[in-house]
């Protein structure tokens, strides 16, 4: 058998094994029973009795997290004039053209989680597609509206 340390025994206590704990119980006791330094991870498992195989129980949707992720991304525009100004009122990250491109060619500069590109500069962001296709950051011609 498996030996626990003293904490762990301790908050095991807590918990009432054949017990079904309401959403806002089940949360106090994670948050009362944690024994680690770090933010740990919470794992919700529901079984919704849905055959997938069945086209009229199929699920999808969309779930909207109140606090986010917790993670932002880096946005590279590639765009001249008026859209490259729009880009920066909209809050791009980063906003350029030609000489963007010759950064990310020359110096290998990949500090950017996403790139938009208008048409007119695909062509010329095509030059480095080689560069970008692998890292999955080349963008899609036919997304661009």
């Amino acid at each position: 058998m498996k030996k626990r340390g003293k904490k762990y025994l301790e908050k095991a206590k807590l918990i009432e094994v054949n017990k079904l704990y309401s959403k806002e119980e089940a949360i106090k006791l994670v948050k009362k029973t944690n024994v680690c330094n770090f933010d740990a991870s919470v794992e919700l498992a529901v079984k919704l009795n849905v055959d997938s195989k069945k086209a009229e129980q199929q699920l999808r949707g969309v779930i909207v997290l109140p606090h986010g992720t917790g993670q932002t991304k880096k946005v590279l525009v590639i765009a001249k004039g008026e859209q490259a100004e729009k880009a920066k009122e909209a809050g791009a990250d980063f906003v350029g053209d030609d000489d963007i491109i010759a950064k990310i060619q020359k110096e290998k500069w990949f500090d950017f989680d996403i790139i938009v590109a208008t048409p007119e500069m695909m062509p010329a962001l095509s030059k480095i597609g080689k560069i970008l296709g692998p890292k999955g950051l080349m963008p899609n011609p036919k997304m661009v509206l």
